[in-house]
């Protein structure tokens, strides 16, 4: 007998339908699947008989044929266990199912029939709205994170007698819902907060305008001046996310299996911090079979932090300059392109040279000039220019230490850089541009205009810098943001000069 079951394929972002057709006929007693299954899918015929047999049902002693259709998509994970178990039941006459035909099932069966949570759900879940089915059928640990898509129920099961009883009407399950309304009301207190930072009032200025803009920000300064926890409280500072926003975050966490049993909505702003050592695949994404998201993804709609960039792999840094530029980075594995969203803040710090202490006034540095030259050599020109600001974050003096913390929280910094989102929500409302460092050529000559005495400025410092273009464009973006934060319709010599300052690597040799 012929049964069909609909499981969910993913290759990169994107879901797709499988249909799981089990014909189970007479001849000597075997299990086969084809369909281009990987080696999760094939073990799955081992989970699949214990499950069924433990469940109290009969497995049938015949020759199964399984087809993963369509054939020519690679079936990753063991998520087809359950639509794989529920199609043998339908085939062998144990299961009539009352409900809805055309729904999709996912899941992986323990050897005692109980239904195990699998990754990325929530795209299972827009698969299925997508294709018009009547419902999704999930682990019970996966249902909160399914239902955050409308258009489509959800239903949560714990084991597979249960996703029987409830297809033959037998057990009765109500739909999953989750207020996304009170999900999104996190207001950022969990973030360390910007008020323990003492002193610094420069650096922090400049990573109030960052997280304003969307921009990349390197920070440089000696050890102990404090990078590392300026950079840690970027997420607290940026604006709230959006619902399109909270959801595709979550999506991209969901595929990369870091969304906790009963995890719903991720409302946090997504700060990653890879390590030195991390590999350029680390970085953009990658793997096999199917290339799984990045840290540059991961950290999509957040702050990615890079400490001592340049201790990084010269690959690892180079394969930044697509994601900085174009927002979104695409993996190429077995002649599969997968494209996943990169659009973060890349907050970054190094020391001014190898030993840390160049222009200390505390301390000597002990490096030559060549090894000075070496360690910076190690970020190219395209790379820095890819970078909007560049700020020193000099040495704590001994009054500044032991002074007492009364810098702004990062509530009230927060409440300015929504504000200045907002300004740029309503000038990017007809475009695909979010914030100001996204600005395209057309935009900055559109929205960008400076004056008479700003041009002047600007070809001064274009003069004395050796200002890039791509630099060039980048001073006018900045401007911009301080711009929106000062209330300004029009882009002063006073913002540009702000934003002049944040060029220190061209601004001055920091010997």
């Amino acid at each position: 007998m012929l049964a069909k079951v609909n499981g969910t394929a993913l290759i990169g972002m994107e879901p797709y339908r499988v249909r799981v057709e089990v014909d189970v006929i007479m001849g000597i007693p075997a299990f086969e699947i084809v369909g281009l299954p990987d080696a999760g899918v094939r073990e799955s015929r081992v989970r699949v008989k214990s499950a069924i047999r433990n469940s109290q049902f009969e497995f049938p002693n015949r020759r199964i044929h399984v087809n993963l259709a369509p054939a020519d998509i690679r079936k990753v994970g063991p998520s087809f266990d359950l639509p794989l178990a529920l199609a043998i039941l339908e085939a062998t006459g144990q299961l009539s199912p009352s409900r809805p035909a055309g729904f999709i099932a996912a899941g992986e069966l323990s050897l005692d029939g109980r239904v195990r949570e699998v990754t990325w759900a929530l795209s299972v879940a827009i698969g299925a709205s997508r294709a018009g089915s009547p419902f999704v059928l999930v682990p019970e640990g996966n249902a909160q994170e399914a239902a955050l898509v409308s258009g489509v129920q959800v239903f949560g099961v714990s084991s597979l007698r249960e996703a029987v009883g409830f297809l033959t009407g037998r057990l009765d399950i109500g739909p999953r819902t989750v207020d996304v309304s009170s999900a999104l009301a996190e207001d950022g207190s969990g973030c360390p907060d910007l008020a323990e930072v003492r002193g610094q009032e420069a650096a922090k200025r400049a990573l109030e305008v960052a997280a304003a803009g969307g921009h990349n920000l390197l920070l440089i300064g000696p050890p102990g001046s404090g990078k590392t926890m300026l950079a840690r409280r970027m997420p607290g500072i940026m604006p709230p996310m959006t619902l399109s926003e909270a959801l595709e975050v979550t999506r991209i966490h969901s595929i990369a299996g870091l969304i906790p049993a009963g995890g719903s909505l991720v409302t946090r702003r997504p700060f990653r911090d890879p390590h030195s050592s991390t590999s350029a695949v680390g970085l953009t994404g990658g793997g096999a079979p199917l290339p799984r998201p990045g840290d540059v993804s991961l950290a999509h709609c957040g702050a990615l932090y890079m400490d001592e960039l340049p201790l990084f792999a010269r690959n690892a840094l180079e394969s930044l300059r697509g994601p900085l530029e174009d927002r979104k980075v695409t993996v190429v594995r077995s002649m599969v392109p997968v494209t996943f969203p990169s659009r973060f803040s890349l907050v970054a710090s190094m020391n001014p040279c190898p030993c840390g202490f160049l222009g200390d006034p505390q301390n000597e540095c002990r490096c030559s000039a060549g090894d000075i030259q070496r360690y910076r050599g190690r970020l190219s020109g395209p790379l820095l220019d890819r970078i909007d600001m560049q700020v020193e974050v000099p040495r704590l003096t001994r009054a500044q230490l032991q002074a007492k913390a009364t810098g702004e929280s990062s509530a009230a910094v927060r409440r300015r850089v929504a504000d200045a989102r907002q300004v740029q929500d309503r000038r990017f409302d007809d475009s695909p541009t979010h914030c100001n460092s996204e600005m395209t050529h057309s935009e900055v000559e559109g929205f960008c205009s400076t004056g008479a005495e700003g041009e002047r400025f600007l070809g001064l410092a274009v003069e004395r810098l050796g200002l890039s273009a791509r630099s060039y464009h980048r001073v006018l973006r900045v401007a911009r943001t301080v711009a929106d934060m000062a209330g300004s319709t029009s882009i002063e010599v006073e913002h540009l000069a702000e934003a002049v300052q944040y060029r220190c690597l061209e601004r001055s040799p920091l010997a």
